[in-house]
């Protein structure tokens, strides 16, 4: 099976959704929303997990926590596209942000917040 780069992605979600008249439901409100819930519905996958077991999940774990991965991202992609929103640079600009706000030196094995650092 071909992956689908993000432009090839949010292409296919817009004709999903065009073939089910879904697009008048699909406000970045109503998106923003609805990924909310579906990260709730990942969080719920590991609730009451240990560290080490949230690490060796069986196969029924791993398929539920793959399909709200992906519920997710259809989301995100979703939102994304009725906003305009170039997901692939928004990502390079954050990190490249976290980088700055985040410099080696100070934060190495650390997980303090950027605000906690001198």
């Amino acid at each position: 099976m071909h992956s689908l780069n993000l432009k090839e992605l949010s292409q296919r979600l817009r004709e999903f959704a065009d073939l089910r008249d879904w697009d008048q439901f699909h406000s970045p409100k109503n998106l923003s929303m609805a990924l909310s819930v579906e990260a709730s519905e990942l969080v719920e996958c590991f609730q009451w997990l240990t560290e080490e077991q949230s690490y060796a999940l069986n196969c029924n774990q791993l398929d539920a926590v793959e399909e709200e991965i992906a519920d997710i991202q259809l989301y995100l992609i979703r939102l994304a596209d009725k906003l305009g929103v170039d997901i692939c640079a928004a990502v390079e600009k954050k990190i490249d942000k976290n980088g700055d706000k985040y410099p080696v030196d100070k934060v190495k094995g650390s997980s303090k917040k950027y605000t906690e650092y001198e």
